[in-house]
């Protein structure tokens, strides 16, 4: 899935990932989510960008 927005080439913060991730996870577990949970959610992630990266190098667009 293509972002509907362009993304800068150099974050304005580069602290601005991980504070992004802190924050995530921070709020996924105070809302009960496991460990396990947001690992899965972690992998899935992963999973996500894996493909659209695969697709973008074989010329497809991204779901």
């Amino acid at each position: 899935m293509a972002l509907p927005y362009e993304v800068p080439s150099t974050p304005s913060d580069p602290r601005a990932v991980r504070i992004l991730a802190k924050t995530i996870y921070r709020e996924l577990r105070a809302s009960g989510f496991s460990e396990q949970e947001v690992m899965q959610l972690a992998s899935e992630l992963l999973a996500r960008v894996a493909s659209d990266v695969r697709d973008v190098r074989d010329g497809r667009s991204g779901t």
